[in-house]
């Protein structure tokens, strides 16, 4: 019993070691690199491990391009892998871009994966075209109509520009400036409507693919909708402003008047005050005009008829007045 308990332990033993063994010395691995045309040594592998580098990624990168024709040296692939790249996105963009007869070396590719971009995406989108939609794009055109419109623009990355280049949103915003400035260059929005590829090409002579990582092949207007009248709007706003400031105005001068009558009526009243102040010493005077002997029975006759004559001439003065209105 004890004799079978040691053959097992053994046995588990030398599996072990067999597994640590073709861990660090991926035998399976060189063979298939091997049979496959890469020479890499046994010897390399063991010490990636060390490296901390894994040798599936490097050997089956290196097989993929040995395969594809083009020539991988191990060191350049480890240490793109210890850069942080992608080594596998690498190789395989660099397949497609051979096979696509697109210009496309190592060192720039390495330099598109390190910079975070999908190089192999964008030797996709070389071979095939790439479809953009821009959100509603609002203007307004000479005419003070607004109008609303979408476009579908046909980009093809610009691999030589994929590393500082500006991305998408940059394209987009570009675009957007030029259907804004096409629009509200036209004299009528009928126009646009008429011809909605006069945007196209007035957007496409702009060149608005530069300093981009894509190259603009075309630009559709798919939509165009119209919008509110802005002019008329605009007209209407600035009319109640105007009647807002005149009726504003209106108000002040009526203030002014209430306050300016207002004012007259004091005076009136400080006149009339005055009068009736003046009056009551008529009285006075004539009692003291009597005394003193200046005033006779006769001339105080003579003064109470001038003042009847008066009172009836303002009566009759008043009565026509009446008659005229």
């Amino acid at each position: 019993m004890v004799e079978t308990v040691g053959v097992f332990g053994l046995i588990a033993g030398i599996l072990v070691l067999l597994i640590i063994f073709l861990y660090f010395v991926p035998v399976g691995l060189w063979f298939s690199a091997l049979v496959s045309g890469v020479r890499i040594s046994l010897l390399q592998l063991f010490l990636m491990r060390f490296r901390k580098v894994p040798p599936g990624v490097i050997v089956r990168a290196m097989i993929e391009g040995t395969k594809a024709g083009i020539p991988l040296n191990r060191n350049d692939l480890e240490a793109h892998f210890l850069a942080g790249g992608h080594v596998a996105n690498v190789v395989h963009a660099l397949v497609s871009a051979s096979k696509a007869n697109i210009q496309l070396s190592f060192n720039m590719a390495t330099a598109i994966d390190l910079a975070g971009r999908d190089v192999f995406e964008a030797v996709q989108m070389s071979v095939n075209p790439k479809v953009i939609n821009t959100p509603p794009v609002t203007a307004v055109a000479k005419d003070g109509i607004q109008l609303i419109a979408k476009a579908r623009v046909t980009v093809r990355a610009n691999i030589r520009q994929l590393v500082g280049g500006a991305g998408e949103e940059t394209v987009l915003a570009r675009v957007g400036e030029g259907i804004v400035s096409s629009i509200g260059s036209a004299h009528s929005h009928k126009e646009v409507l008429e011809n909605p590829d006069f945007i196209s090409r007035t957007v496409l002579e702009k060149g608005l693919d530069a300093g981009t990582a894509f190259e603009i092949l075309s630009i559709d207007i798919a939509d165009i909708d119209i919008g509110k009248n802005i002019g008329a709007g605009l007209q209407i706003d600035q009319a109640e402003a105007d009647k807002n400031i005149a009726q504003a105005k209106a108000e002040e001068r009526r203030a002014m008047a209430v306050a300016l009558e207002q004012e007259m009526k004091a005076k009136a009243q400080e006149a009339r005050a005055k009068v009736i102040e003046a009056e009551a010493q008529i009285p006075l005077a004539i009692s003291e005009a009597f005394r003193t002997g200046n005033l006779g029975v006769m001339d105080y006759m003579k003064y109470k008829n001038i003042m009847a004559d008066t009172s009836m001439r303002d009566s009759i003065a008043m009565e026509e007045q009446k008659k005229k209105k």
